[in-house]
């Protein structure tokens, strides 16, 4: 996906590399014991797409801090973008973006003023700025309110140029930590073009999500992160053919535990012989088995004998959602996360972060 281009940093780089991140057996522990990330491994190719799936409190986002030298390792070795995380931080600013859950834009700037103190931050050269401003002003499509206050912008106008600030500097490589959350459908698609028009141009992108559509749509390759550990990975496509066969949803009405009652006759033998993954849902239940197609009128009429109402039936191929489910045992909250993990971790276990013993 996307055509590869030059790495500006290429020149400083004390080693030519394929790999935008390579991590082997990254471990951080927490001052009391916790184990937010335990043995995570992992190599993504310059100009992918990738994307880090995980329930809240799984280790995504301190993954995320690690890489972008903001949390110290505990073990393990971490190069990106050549660099060592704990040896070369500073260099490994200079060439990354990094797109936080919270927005980093000033609402008392406007757009152009936020992207110039960006561009300060970053050391952009005085005679690159203008030209590079305008340039990702029309971008992230904010060229005819570029000289406006950003305190009056939509939810969604804040993340488009709280992205163009990461990106200001021609990082090589972005991290975007749910970039999406709280957005609605039509401004969540807009940044979808645009952070695919960022990875067309060569950019490599890990991207966190709450969204699996998001990550469905946008990804190359996908990890899903569960308890500190990397449990799957692979294409989405291929992830969902792991799944294996289709799913049937079947929607009941509502009676003295129906769903359960439905449950346990799909799980009989005698209907699947494939041991089917058996899921209650709020509408029914969902049953994920090579035979759904062929076994599901037989689950009907199994149902009917059994006093149990069908409302709704359906046949579909598996989504992101049904892989994590088997994954994880769980659906990924397709919503507002409550809390990041590293957030809910921070605040009981008090890390040690970069900040203790490198550049601030």
């Amino acid at each position: 996906m996307g055509t590869k281009r030059s790495n500006p940093t290429d020149e400083q780089s004390p080693e030519k590399t394929a790999f935008a991140i390579e991590a082997s057996d990254l471990e951080l522990t927490y001052a009391d014991g916790t184990e937010a990330v335990s043995g995570v491994s992992m190599t993504i190719p310059e100009g992918e797409f990738f994307g880090f799936l995980g329930p809240n409190g799984a280790g995504k986002t301190t993954t995320i801090k690690v890489l972008a030298t903001l949390l110290s390792p505990t073990a393990g070795t971490v190069r990106v973008n050549g660099f060592d995380v704990e040896a070369d931080q500073q260099a490994i600013r200079e060439s990354i973006g990094y797109m936080a859950q919270e927005t980093s834009v000033i609402r008392e700037m406007t757009a152009r003023e936020n992207l110039r103190f960006a561009c300060d931050a970053y050391g952009v050269s005085r005679g690159d700025r203008s030209d590079r401003i305008d340039e990702l002003l029309d971008l992230v499509d904010l060229a005819d309110v570029a000289d406006k206050q950003a305190e009056g912008f939509s939810g969604g106008m804040k993340k488009r140029l709280d992205a163009a600030m990461a990106l200001v500097h021609r990082p090589p490589l972005v991290f975007l930590d749910e970039p999406t959350t709280g957005l609605d459908p039509k401004a969540r698609n807009r940044l979808w073009d645009y952070f695919e028009e960022i990875n067309d141009r060569g950019t490599t992108i890990f991207l966190t999500t709450q969204y699996l559509e998001e990550a469905d749509h946008l990804c190359d390759r996908l990890s899903v992160i569960l308890d500190g550990e990397i449990v799957a990975e692979g294409s989405p496509e291929t992830l969902k053919r792991e799944v294996g066969g289709e799913v049937l949803d079947v929607e009941l009405e509502d009676g003295s535990g129906a769903r359960e009652r439905a449950a346990a006759i799909a799980r009989d033998g005698e209907l699947f012989s494939d041991d089917p993954t058996v899921d209650v849902t709020d509408d029914g239940i969902t049953v994920t088995s090579r035979e759904s197609r062929k076994r599901g009128p037989d689950l009907l009429v199994a149902l009917r004998d059994a006093g149990i109402t069908v409302t709704g039936f359906n046949v579909r191929s598996p989504t992101l959602d049904d892989v994590f489910l088997a994954i994880t045992g769980e659906h990924l909250d397709d919503g507002d996360p409550a809390e990041s993990d590293l957030d809910a971790v921070e605040s009981a276990a008090g890390p040690t972060t970069a900040a203790d013993g490198g550049d601030p």
